[in-house]
């Protein structure tokens, strides 16, 4: 093993767990020397990417965006929105207080809970979450657009798979 050697070269020569890491920062990656793992993180990095670009255009930080996304849904709770965003619910705060100072979302009082507190959109959020929705969804369809209609409906069953495991497996949070 030479010293000047990086881990991801090391790996790559043996076969390790970085294997096809370098290839995924260049164009023309070949399939056979891409693990799962590498493809992965070049997938996440891209769709991170066209999510921040999006909502910069729509004038939003990821978070804003994110927080929009979810209340597409409904109000929820601030319990809720935390857990959804892996934070505690005082962390929401600076969050809530910008986006209702931007008149994006609200929060009231739960009916027949004095300690509680609802998430809503307002009526300019809604627009603002649809509109970044839309774009979002339209850039991702992109990404597999080239594919055939079995490969993309192969995709999702995957796609489903991983979810699902990871939303229902104790070791995966």
């Amino acid at each position: 093993m030479s010293e000047t050697e990086t881990p991801p070269e090391r790996a790559r020569s043996r076969g390790g767990r970085f294997a096809g890491f370098a290839q995924v920062h260049g164009a023309g990656v070949d399939p056979a020397e891409l693990d799962a793992a590498a493809g992965l993180v070049q997938v996440t990095g891209m769709v991170q990417g066209l999510y921040a670009g999006i909502s910069e255009r729509h004038d939003l930080t990821p978070v804003q965006a994110k927080l929009l996304c979810v209340l597409l849904d409904g109000p929820k709770g601030m319990a809720e929105l935390a857990q959804c965003f892996g934070v505690e619910k005082a962390a929401l705060t600076g969050l809530m207080d910008r986006a209702e100072k931007r008149g994006l979302a609200e929060r009231s009082p739960v009916p027949g809970d004095r300690r509680a507190v609802q998430v809503t959109l307002t009526d300019p959020g809604r627009r603002a979450a649809i509109a970044f929705h839309a774009e979002v969804g339209e850039a991702l369809n992109e990404l597999i657009g080239h594919l055939s209609d079995a490969d993309r409906e192969h995709f999702r069953a995957v796609l489903a798979g991983i979810i699902t495991r990871c939303r229902t497996s104790p070791s995966s949070s």
